[in-house]
């Protein structure tokens, strides 16, 4: 076990930080994993969840088989629902996964009692009138994702869940994933998928390495650094060099390249004030 993950585990114990396990991984090595208290194999990533939405959107755009710069009306053609919002035929994917529409909050199964949703997810969001004009102002909203896995629905020929088995799960080696779908069948795309930890932090990994995860190549060059330069959901925190995602609840996967580490996390903890576990992970030294 590393001293890394060692001195972690002490911190998160000592800070009684309510978190179920943690992973490491440096470089392109295997993930290392530590439990901290019992729990289910996977769990909910919640937001975490939106890059590996962006990651099947890179893997189209890397296949020539969608440019961000296409509008969601010219996507998804006639399933758009009669009467949609005339802002989503100027909305594009690059401004989808920058949170820059005027989607009215609301849309968020995790929080809100999606039964009472209208049972095409589509209509749902796509009805409702907006509150500013895209490209004009950020509103950070799960409906947007779920769009987006309607987009590579649309593009891939397959749902987005497995597409993602196909092209990101299964090269890197995830033992088992679940992702909460529409009474239709599409993944919710923003939020939702279930994983383990030391499978979450591959991802991270792919980042870190460029594209690549042990010799494989998961997305392009080119994607990595559009991610990181146009902040899809992947974003600097601040810290040094490091730059993470987030997800509610206290999930975290967190890129330093400084340190040739990724980090990921996950636990429950609705208390607002907790130890500030990515200060830790990101001004680590050994």
């Amino acid at each position: 076990m590393s001293r890394f993950l060692e001195a972690f585990e002490k911190f998160i114990r000592d800070n009684n930080a309510r978190v179920f396990s943690i992973a490491e991984m440096t470089g392109d090595n295997a993930p290392e994993k530590i439990e901290i208290q019992e729990n289910n194999a996977c769990q909910n990533i919640y937001s975490v969840s939106k890059m590996y939405t962006v990651t099947a959107v890179g893997i189209l755009c890397d296949r020539g088989l969608l440019s961000v710069d296409e509008t969601v009306t010219d996507i998804l053609g006639d399933e758009c629902p009669e009467g949609y919002d005339k802002n989503w035929e100027k909305t594009t994917v690059d401004m989808l996964m920058r949170h820059m529409t005027g989607i009215p909050g609301g849309f968020d199964t995790d929080v809100f009692d999606a039964s009472e949703y209208d049972p095409d997810y589509l209509r749902e969001i796509m009805l409702k009138k907006w509150t500013c004009p895209p490209d004009t102002e950020r509103h950070y909203s799960d409906a947007g994702y779920y769009i987006l896995s309607r987009i590579v629905n649309k593009k891939a020929g397959k749902p987005l869940f497995a597409f993602c088995w196909e092209n990101i799960f299964l090269p890197l080696g995830f033992r088992e994933a679940a992702w909460s779908c529409c009474p239709k069948g599409h993944a919710i795309g923003g939020t939702a998928l279930y994983i383990r930890t030391e499978d979450m932090i591959k991802l991270g990994g792919v980042y870190l390495n460029k594209g690549i995860y042990h010799k494989k190549r998961i997305i392009s060059e080119k994607w990595v650094e559009r991610v990181l330069e146009r902040q899809y959901e992947f974003a600097p925190n601040g810290i040094k060099d490091s730059y993470n995602k987030g997800g509610m609840n206290g999930q975290n996967l967190l890129v330093i390249p400084s340190q040739n580490r990724v980090v990921a996390w996950q636990g429950y903890d609705i208390h607002p004030g907790g130890p500030d576990l990515t200060r830790f992970a990101a001004e680590y030294e050994d």
